[in-house]
């Protein structure tokens, strides 16, 4: 029986992760970042210019909006620590998307390199 490490290590295997050091020239040159995490989690600090689109919904969401259903799009994911990410990409890949690549580490790789984060502020309503 499989868990989930074992899903994870499997997607891996058939996507294309890409180490930190060159994330961010990938993120350059993409049309669009994608950030798999849950919605607290990315307003708890993101990679500037992602997109907020969760795991549970991604399928979804790629099928229903028609500014993500173009398959040649140049996508860069990322999540936590890349688990999410790399099922993300494995899924991308069975719906025909032809250039997903994942972030090595995610953003807490990312966050230990120092990179930018984006922390959004929220209203004082006080």
């Amino acid at each position: 029986m499989k868990n989930v490490h074992d899903m994870v290590e499997a997607a891996k295997a058939q996507i294309r992760e890409i180490p930190l050091e060159k994330s961010e020239d990938a993120i350059k040159q993409a049309d669009l970042l994608i950030d798999v995490r849950e919605a607290d989690e990315f307003h708890a600090g993101h990679i500037p210019g992602a997109l907020n689109i969760p795991r549970g919904i991604l399928e979804f969401k790629l099928t229903n909006d028609p500014a993500l259903e173009d398959r040649g799009l140049n996508i860069v994911i990322y999540c936590k620590n890349s688990g999410r990410s790399a099922l993300s990409a494995k899924a991308m890949k069975e719906m025909g998307y032809m250039h997903v690549q994942s972030i090595a580490g995610g953003i807490e790789a990312w966050q230990e390199a120092n990179k930018p984060v984006i922390t959004p502020e929220l209203p004082d309503f006080g």
